[in-house]
This record gives C-alpha cells, structure tokens and sequence, in this order.
C-alpha cells in the first residue's frame, strides 16, 4: 500500500514524546499513513500554524483563535491546566499588582501563558512591560536581571523551587477560581483543513491511538520521554507526564470545550483577540 506522508509538528517536551511514542516507533499499524515527527518549541508551532505549513500539530489554544480558518481541533491531545498551569516566579513574593510593573519574561507571545498573563493582570501586552525569552532560559534571564518576573511553563513548573524562586501566581490555580473550576486550555492537537474530513477522522483514530498505546504502557512510554526531559529524572518525569496527559488529553469533552470558549471568549472581549472563533472538532 502506498503511504501518505503528514507532516506532524510537537514540542520536544515529555508530555508530547510520551503521547506520540507509539508512532515515533511504530508500535501501532498506520494504513497508509507515514508521520514525519517535527519537534520544535511551541511559539514556532505556533507561527508555523499561521502560515498553515504543517499537517498535524500540536498548537496552542491561544494561537487556535488566529488559525480556526485553517485548521480543525482534534479531539485527543489537550494539554489542560486542571487547577495548576503557568506560574509566575520571581526572587521574592510579588503581588498582582507589583507584577504589573515590572519587566516579565514570557515564553512566547502566541502562547497560551501569555494570553492567560493579560487575563490575569487585566491589561493588554502593550500596557505592561515584557521580553519573549526560549521557555528554557526564562530562570536565567530572571537570575541575570534580565527580567524580574517569570512566566513559566513546561518542567519549570516543578522546578522553580530549587532554583531559588518565589512563586508569586499560579495562572491555572487562578482560572479555576474565577471560572467555577472549569480547567485551563493550554494546548491542543490541529489538523489541516486542505486534508478531506473523512480522512481527517482516520488520522484523529490514529493519534488517539497512540496516547492510548502509552498510557497502557506507561513505564516505557515514560522512559522513551526522558530523552527531552532536561534533567528531570524518571519520576519527576512521570509526575509532569501524568499532568498533562490524563482523561483530558483523551478527549476535552464538554467541560473542556466550554473552558476553551470561555477561555478565548474572555480574551475576545477584552480585545486581547481579533474575534471569538468557532470550536470546530474532527468528530
């Protein structure tokens, strides 16, 4: 059978590797599909997105609303803050409101994080200060003075701590108790529209099946995951894992389609957004 070749962009992150670790390795069958694994950080998924250059990706929800014409969500592959996301650190506690005049490093400005940053602090980007530093290097740049702020994502989540910082706000822990608990959207799966929508279904069958894949092989979907854990053992590993990928990532179900609307219907209001897009799911 003649294979198809997609293009499937996700971030070098262990949550992403464990999700896709059955067809990195082809552990499942997939008729007449070949996958071409891109992994690159997610601001430039993201910008990739915009210029609709890749098949399949992994995308955040904030950059979804510049790209609904383009792309369909898949139903599998949400990253949700359930009561936890995005933190806010620094060398000492901050309140809400000494943040906002300070100068925050942020890992990107199509990020999830970033739209949450505005959300909380009330204000468009333009009326606080901020620098994009890699998401990687945003302890650093606080370290070094660069920044007096940071808005972390990823592993620093768990880490911040032992680098020394304070955390000021948890983004996710504050959605949930402004929003009736409803989890925060952060990331998710697309897949191109220029793809027909029967086919877009089988794809969609196939990505599910590779979370599914990992999560009945857990241990060895995690130690596949090590390779892009930067320092973080085989349990802390597990343990950001487990945070990201877990009921939600299989399917947003209701709840968690009503948290991305109300997620971007929130920005769309404030004019954080050009517009509120319509969720659109392969089905």
């Amino acid at each position: 059978m003649e294979q198809r070749t997609l293009t499937l962009g996700h971030s070098p992150d262990p949550d992403d590797a464990f999700m896709f670790y059955a067809l990195a390795k082809d552990l499942i069958p997939s008729p007449g599909y070949r996958f071409e694994h891109i992994l690159q950080d997610i601001q430039t998924l993201n910008e990739r997105a915009l210029r609709g250059e890749l098949d399949i990706s992994a995308v955040s929800i904030h950059a979804y609303a510049h790209i609904s014409s383009q792309y369909a969500l898949l139903p599998s592959g949400a990253s949700m803050g359930d009561g936890y996301g995005p933190m806010l650190v620094a060398k000492r506690p901050l309140t809400r409101d000494a943040i906002a005049t300070r100068r925050i490093a942020v890992p990107g400005r199509m990020t999830s994080a970033f739209l949450a940053l505005q959300l909380y602090l009330g204000r468009p980007a333009r009326e606080f200060e901020h620098v994009v530093v890699p998401f990687d290097l945003i302890f650093e740049a606080v370290q070094n003075g660069v920044a007096d702020v940071g808005l972390i994502i990823h592993e620093g989540q768990l880490t911040f701590e032992k680098q020394g910082f304070h955390l000021c706000e948890d983004l996710g822990a504050w959605w949930g108790r402004e929003h009736d608990g409803l989890p925060l959207p952060l990331g998710g799966n697309v897949i191109h529209k220029r793809i027909p929508p029967a086919e877009r279904k089988v794809i969609s069958d196939l990505l599910t099946a590779s979370i599914q894949y990992s999560l009945a092989h857990r241990a060895e979907a995690v130690k596949h995951s090590l390779r892009w854990a930067r320092g973080m053992g085989q349990e802390l590993a597990d343990k950001f894992v487990g945070m990201y990928v877990n009921h939600w990532t299989m399917d947003y179900g209701e709840r968690g389609r009503e948290a991305i609307r109300r997620f971007l219907g929130e920005a769309a209001k404030q004019g954080l957004i050009p517009s509120q897009p319509e969720l659109e799911f392969v089905l």
